[in-house]
């Protein structure tokens, strides 16, 4: 009895985790992709990497850390060849971004093209507390896109 009661209480908190996560989903597809996953579409490629900060309009000092982080990391690294912008989900609903990406809650998407990864758990884990470790991890993924 308690081995059956040990399983359920994995499954269980398996089961939790994984519909707490807030994954990209593909824009061409409409499938999740697993967080930091590379989501492929059926866009054309090119070679230009964005990356997109979707927040609401009341944000935490997370939040603000998340954007500074990832403006800074992006200017010091790399000018402009990688652009950065920051999308108030709830002031512009009608973004074409925030729909193509059905982005619904705070969201850190690094783009190119067909090519898609979401940071946002990385973003929120470590902006605050680790910037280093958080630069790190966007600086890589920013590189494996170029």
């Amino acid at each position: 009895m308690k081995k059956i009661i040990s399983i359920l209480s994995i499954l269980l908190f398996v089961g939790a985790a994984t519909a707490s996560a807030q994954p990209c989903k593909s824009a061409a597809s409409g499938k999740p992709c697993a967080s930091s996953a590379v989501c492929a579409d059926n866009q054309q490629t090119t070679s230009e990497v964005k990356a997109y900060y979707f927040h609401a309009t009341r944000r935490c000092a997370t939040c603000q850390a998340v954007e500074k982080v990832t403006k800074e990391t992006i200017q010091e690294n790399y000018g402009d060849k990688v652009s950065f912008e920051s999308i108030n989900r709830e002031t512009e609903k009608d973004n074409e971004m925030v729909k193509k990406y059905q982005i619904s809650g705070t969201t850190l998407l690094i783009i190119n093209g067909k090519k898609s990864v979401d940071l946002t758990n990385e973003a929120f884990l470590n902006a605050r507390t680790a910037p280093e470790k958080f630069k790190t991890k966007l600086k890589s993924t920013i590189d494996s896109l170029l």
